[in-house]
């Protein structure tokens, strides 16, 4: 029941926040009936629907094809569902703002056409005068020319004598008022019948929108450059007390949440052994969320792992989607790829323990965390460093004395602001924190979960040197 109500609120949000941006991009920028809007409102249905079957097909068994048709589409519209609103959302500010400019401009240019008409030439003259309600001039009829009358006494004046209007109207008078004019002849024409101008508000309307649209589109690009380029690689220092000092420098490079599946591939994993190679690390730990399906589908996606290289070998825990995809029979493939699954289990190193325990999702399963198996019947006066998935264990790592717990599942909120979101359900969102005599170092991830974006969350692999207090 509580799913069910959970999914009900989902929905109308979704369901209010598309037609808030269909509004702004589509119904507040187009005419009724045109070509524009009748592209958008259709798009308002589908990209949902798109972004629906990209989040169920693998659920619900879809062949293969099916969930790589909808996953490009599907979760590309959510990031940028999620990127256009904000950029909406900014754009409400805007807009009272902008139109506030436009009015006082429109006014401002209004006064001095009407100043610029009140002093051009007269209506008896022919000239052109413009109306306050801003409709198209009149000019005044003319009498048709007849036969010109002879010349009266009066009107005989001496040849020498200058014109009377050009003594008393300096050039620079007349350049005004021509330029007045000008101005006069222009906003008539803007009235004139046949010609569409838009409204100030419709204006407005287009100017935030494409402005938003630019703003989150290219966000979207960036955070898709992010993922598609692969993880850098970063570097921290981890202190032990009770390291020796022969394993001083000893170098693990931590990997989570790769998330092979319809979008990332062979691919994407190639780039990731790539670059874990580069760094030549003592020991690789892949904490969980290798994969989104299953191993009939992705199996040969996940085969360039098998080329993983390091001293001491490859390790790996299982993480919640693991759980989703059939964890058993991954846990099988990628010991038949040369790594080594640490199921609840540990193994002793040259200077400290190496521990790892499943998943909290493998609960439903019987096959949860049991730290007591992995943990409990070993020498505390030996360093041990943990693999689990999930940064929420810390407090039974606290409790079993571990000294360095290496998670990841978070993907440091891989979509800005769901850091926020993240530093809820999670005591660490990325880095390195102290939990009592415990260290935590949170990955940010390797990959990415739904859309292929990562904004304010790159992804990436750590190279955790430990260090010696005894060197």
């Amino acid at each position: 029941m509580v799913f069910v109500l959970v999914a009900l609120v989902v929905l109308a949000l979704l369901a209010s926040v598309h037609r808030y941006v269909w509004r702004r991009f589509v119904g507040d920028t187009t005419a009724p009936g045109s070509t524009l809007r009748k592209v958008g409102t259709v798009a308002a249905f589908v990209l949902p629907l798109l972004s629906l079957g990209a989040m169920t097909s693998g659920r619900i068994g879809a062949p293969f094809w099916l969930q790589q048709v909808l996953a490009w589409p599907g979760f590309l519209w959510l990031a940028c569902l999620l990127y256009l609103t904000l950029a909406l959302l900014v754009g409400e500010v805007v807009r009272p703002l902008l139109g506030r400019v436009l009015a006082r401009r429109d006014a401002a240019a209004t006064a001095r056409t009407e100043a610029g008409t009140g002093t051009s030439v007269p209506a008896a003259e022919g000239a052109v005068a413009t109306t306050a309600s801003g409709t198209r001039p009149r000019t005044e009829e003319l009498v048709p020319a007849g036969p010109p009358l002879p010349a009266t006494p009066a009107d005989r004046t001496p040849a020498t004598a200058p014109p009377a209007e050009t003594e008393a109207e300096p050039e620079a008078v007349r350049d005004a008022e021509a330029a007045a004019q000008a101005e006069t002849e222009a906003k008539a024409a803007a009235a004139a019948p046949g010609i569409a101008y838009p409204s100030r508000r419709l204006f407005v309307s287009r100017v935030v929108g494409g402005a938003a649209a630019a703003a989150g589109l290219a966000t979207v690009g960036y955070g898709t450059h992010n993922v598609l380029s692969g993880p850098s690689v970063k570097r921290v220092t981890v202190p032990l007390a009770k390291l020796p000092r022969a394993a001083h420098g000893f170098r693990i490079a931590v990997v989570s949440d790769i998330h092979i599946g319809p979008i990332l591939g062979r691919a994407h994993t190639r780039r990731i052994v790539d670059t874990i190679n580069s760094t030549s690390p003592d020991l690789v730990a892949v904490v969980g969320d290798l994969v989104d399906g299953s191993v009939a589908d992705l199996g040969s996606a996940a085969e360039p792992l098998a080329g993983l290289r390091s001293r001491h070998g490859s390790f790996f825990v299982t993480g919640n989607h693991e759980y989703f995809s059939g964890a058993e029979q991954w846990v099988n493939h990628v010991r038949e790829l040369g790594l080594i699954p640490l199921e609840n289990a540990r193994v002793e190193l040259g200077g400290f323990d190496l521990a790892g325990v499943n998943d909290i999702a493998g609960e439903t399963e019987g096959q949860g965390p049991d730290f007591g198996r992995a943990l409990g019947d070993r020498d505390r006066s030996r360093a041990a460093v943990l693999l689990a998935h999930q940064p929420v264990v810390i407090h039974d790592a606290v409790e079993h004395g571990v000294d360095l717990q290496l998670s990841g599942h978070t993907h440091g909120g891989q979509l800005w602001p769901g850091n926020y979101l993240a530093e809820l359900a999670n005591p660490t969102v990325a880095g390195l924190e102290r939990y009592g005599d415990t260290q935590l170092f949170v990955s940010r991830g390797a990959g990415a979960w739904g859309p292929p974006v990562r904004v304010g969350a790159p992804a990436d692999i750590t190279v955790v040197q430990l260090a010696s207090r005894q060197a």
